[in-house]
């Protein structure tokens, strides 16, 4: 046992059978249970039925500190719900899932009224009394709407409770500890059985500034990303704002949280004791279903949130429209309800749309096209897909099921090849990704080249913007042509080409550089030149803000981003290394940052697309038994 446990249990040395829900008690001591246990099993279910704590008590009829009389930890939260918790659940998962995880993450989202507190066993009805008085006296007064601030900080990002309404539930938060203190610590104990460090139960309202934290701690880098996502969290969708009592076991609130993610059982002592000897590859743990201890691999768990184990008693909304005894002492809805768990329902058009009006700063999103078809099947690929009368057919799953028609037949893909099959699942699997992230794409620009072309249209089909937005063929954005094959300038297809093959390409736009300024063999500095031309006039003419999505080659995360940082052109030998790193769908971002007058580099919205290769394989030269 460790010291400091030694020292807690040494601390709290007796045990009272006080007063609980006759019903509860009752059942539970006509089913043999000694009183303490029963008081203990009550606290730490939430006190709501017969048989959760008798399951409990069973479940821990090897716990060696069943006896010991540690009381749980009290704490009360303002939890809104409605729509603004569902906006606050799509906040904490994208933040998690584009940023990483941070401290917030740990608890579900809430206003911290009364810091954690402990309290006897017998006297947690005392703390459900006096959240419903509390409440009771609060009510009318309790503002209809609580407004919220967004704050953000290096460390820091949430949401604060100013004004009048922030006095209102300081008030409520401090009837609640004065009503929690007289009545679970007024109760006369027998002089043998006087502690006078655990009778009385002290509870200390939050005098600090009331916040919501969205962020905590999280990574300096990170901070613009969270600040966008935070943005689309409007304070003012409706909610009814719920006080609601959680504890904890005080035992673990300085350990780390484990999930099992599978049973084990040492097969025999052997496994045991050698598995217990890999220190690296074992964890010692306490069960917080069982209460034993013991060692489990460290492969077997990951991390969880400090609030999966915590469990809610009671709760009290603030509503003028509800009948009170409607609410009042209401009893939680789940066995553990510590980590909200959002709804696993399909996004709808609708709200996706509404989540991405919210994002209002400009931004530059430049993604590489997907995988091309010659990348997979060499030069010759065009060899292999014609038949001897020039007409196209698929001899490979990767091969796309059809080519658009050109005016000049098949012969003029082989320098203008399109997507694989994988370049278009690439494709839509980075436009599903996009629509997931919430973002506003407001105008597509596409180097004219079919690869790039069809990578913007599968992209905004996923979007569902494919009827709403034109893609704008820009040529000032084309590949180096001094790395495209051939001495004469690449031929491509036209406007009219690309509308007859159902690509929704703008017919109006006006490029920078016309197709036909495209020579072969150009110097770097041309390239960069235009291309840094072709940026500016862009950003110029979607003065909008919202998300332009660039659609281009590897060389364009470099050429088309270097020109907004202010960044003059790398090496051109550098520059040459760094493209042949540039994966397919690989993206880089820009945001206008117009307090600084500048653009800076952020995290992409969605992650990168990582994938194997797949051999060619041919049934005739696979022999059995050879």
């Amino acid at each position: 046992m460790a010291a400091g446990e030694t020292q807690l249990y040494a601390k709290v040395s007796n045990k009272l059978k006080g007063r609980s829900t006759p019903s509860l008690l009752d059942s539970l001591l006509g089913m043999g249970f000694p009183a303490h246990t029963v008081l203990k099993a009550l606290a730490a279910t939430g006190r709501k039925t017969v048989e959760e704590a008798s399951d409990w008590l069973h479940c821990h009829c090897n716990d060696p500190s069943l006896d010991d009389p540690i009381p749980q930890e009290y704490a009360l939260f303002l939890c809104p719900t409605g729509s603004l918790l569902e906006k606050l659940q799509e906040f904490w998962r994208e933040s998690k899932r584009q940023c990483t995880k941070n401290r917030a993450h740990e608890v579900f989202p809430h206003i911290t009224l009364c810091d954690f507190f402990t309290c006897e066993d017998q006297k947690v009805e005392c703390l459900y009394e006096a959240l419903k008085r509390a409440g009771d006296r609060i009510l009318g007064s309790f503002p209809s709407v609580v407004p919220l601030v967004l704050h953000s900080s290096v460390s820091y990002l949430g949401f604060f409770v100013n004004d009048s309404p922030a006095d209102v539930i300081r008030e409520f938060a401090a009837t609640f500890a004065t009503e929690a203190s007289v009545l679970a610590g007024r109760q006369p104990l027998p002089a043998p059985l006087c502690l006078p460090d655990f009778v009385d139960c002290t509870v200390k309202p939050c005098t600090k500034q009331l916040h919501l934290t969205l962020a905590h701690k999280f990574y300096p880098h990170h901070q613009r990303t969270l600040e966008q996502l935070a943005r689309a969290i409007h304070p003012g969708h409706s909610c009814q704002w719920t006080a609601a009592l959680y504890s904890r076991d005080m035992r673990f609130v300085h350990y780390q949280t484990l999930k099992a993610l599978f049973q084990y059982k040492p097969q025999n002592e052997r496994t045991s004791s050698r598995t217990v000897s890999a220190a690296a590859r074992v964890r010692l743990g306490i069960s917080h279903r069982t209460g034993c201890r013991g060692f489990l691999p460290e492969n077997y768990t990951e991390r969880a949130s400090e609030c999966d184990t915590w469990v809610k008693h009671r709760t009290y909304t603030f509503s003028l429209a509800v009948d009170l005894n409607s609410r009042k002492d209401g009893a939680a809805g789940s066995k553990r309800n510590g980590e909200f768990h959002p709804p696993q329902t399909s996004r709808s058009l609708s709200s996706v749309q509404a989540l991405q009006a919210t994002i209002v700063r400009k931004s530059v999103l430049v993604v590489r096209h997907g995988e091309r078809v010659d990348q997979i099947f060499g030069k010759s690929w065009l060899q292999q897909c014609s038949t001897p009368d020039g007409k196209y057919y698929r001899p490979d799953l990767n091969f796309p099921c059809s080519l658009p028609r050109r005016s000049n037949g098949i012969k003029d893909f082989e320098n203008d090849p399109p997507l694989s099959s994988c370049g278009i699942f690439q494709s839509r699997m980075a436009g599903e990704a996009l629509l997931d992230s919430g973002i506003r794409i407001t105008s597509v620009f596409a180097s004219p080249a079919l690869r790039c072309i069809q990578t913007a249209k599968h992209i905004l089909e996923e979007l569902k913007l494919e009827k709403r937005i034109k893609i704008r063929v820009e040529p000032g954005i084309f590949e180096w042509t001094k790395w495209e094959a051939g001495k004469a300038a690449p031929t491509l297809m036209s406007l009219e080409e690309l509308r007859e093959a159902n690509f929704n390409v703008s017919m109006d736009y006006r490029p920078v550089l016309p197709l036909t300024s495209l020579m072969p063999a150009e110097s770097y500095d041309e390239y960069v030149d235009r291309c840094a031309m072709s940026m500016e006039r862009i950003v110029s003419i979607c003065p909008e803000d919202g998300v332009i999505l660039i659609v281009g080659h590897g060389s364009a995360l470099d050429s088309c981003t270097r020109p907004l940082l202010g960044l003059p052109p790398r090496d051109c030998g550098d520059f040459a290394q760094l493209v042949r790193k540039i994966p397919s769908l690989g993206m880089c971002f820009c945001e206008e940052n117009k307090e600084e007058g500048k653009w800076e580099l952020v995290n992409p919205p969605v992650k990168t697309l990582t994938h194997g290769s797949n051999s060619a394989f041919n049934w005739r030269n696979w022999i059995l038994g050879n």
